[in-house]
């Protein structure tokens, strides 16, 4: 379980948004106590293994990595909360997280960085901003993503728009590429998905309470949408073995191809999600 100083919570009107220090990990955003994002039941909260689960930060690798754990470092290390305030007469409240790096980072990838994670949470919506500076001297090459995870009531009536026509890379079936036809995008398999260079903005369909959620990105060219389905389930020690009808990971990132920062230079990505069709 975790301890009551790992997390941090803000609030703004009927809304709230939790944080965990380890990985700067998200694990709830509710609207009038209506829970949007999915936490396995079975997620680990040990400070070490990343969390099952939320908005987990993905840097400065995306999937398997030769030189450190899959997925970087940035989701299994405590973060430094720099800020955390309500500003009730704008309608909002905020959350700043930074991670730099460390002699145990450097290590693994010996670069100079400072990423800042800024957490903006308004009624009935919320923005992740995530800011990566080159702080040293030598240049370098990143992949990044914000890994979300969306609760759902039914995978089989979920959908996702915003992919038609894209180019996607399917990595369950040998990382080949394929062209979307879809309009509306269901899941009705095992899924692992890169799609490249999508569009601005997604709706995800029948998410919780059987809303529509739009996601909102900027400087992310890529979205990866994921679900383990059954097989895969059953096989992860820390998912439910029938916790894959309950979420969908729709992830904005920059991931098929790596970004390069020379000495100074800030890489900036947005994501703004918020309920469209909602009485909440």
């Amino acid at each position: 379980m975790s301890r009551e100083e790992d997390i941090i919570t803000i609030r703004q009107g009927n809304s709230s948004v939790s944080i965990h220090h380890h990985g700067a990990t998200v694990t709830s955003w509710k609207c009038d106590g209506l829970e949007m994002l999915f936490v396995s039941k079975d997620a680990i909260f040990n400070n070490k293994k990343a969390i099952r689960g939320g908005i987990p930060v993905v840097f400065p690798n995306f999937g398997p990595w030769e030189l450190g754990p899959q997925h970087g470092f940035a989701r299994i290390t405590r973060w430094t909360l720099k800020e955390s305030v309500s500003n009730e007469s704008c309608g909002e409240a905020k959350a700043v997280f930074t991670l730099t790096d460390t002699e145990e980072t450097r290590k693994i990838w010996n670069y100079n960085f400072c990423v800042t994670y800024t957490i903006l949470l308004r009624n009935k919506e919320f923005e992740t901003r995530l800011q990566v500076e080159n702080s040293g001297s030598d240049e370098f090459e990143f992949t990044t993503l914000l890994h979300t995870y969306f609760s759902v009531p039914d995978i089989n009536k979920t959908t996702i728009s915003g992919l038609q026509g894209l180019q996607f890379i399917d990595k369950v079936c040998e990382s080949q590429k394929f062209t979307e036809d879809r309009d509306q995008v269901a899941i009705k398999e095992n899924y692992d998905r890169v799609y490249m260079s999508t569009p601005n903005m997604h709706v995800i369909k029948n998410a919780a309470g059987g809303h529509s959620v739009r996601m909102v990105k900027e400087n992310f060219p890529d979205t990866v949408v994921w679900n383990p389905w059954i097989d895969k389930a059953k096989g992860m020690s820390d998912f439910g073995d029938e916790e894959y009808l309950n979420m969908l990971c729709v992830e904005p990132g920059h991931v098929s191809s790596p970004l390069t920062l020379t000495s100074g230079a800030v890489f900036e990505g947005k994501q703004l999600l918020s309920i469209i069709d909602s009485n909440l």
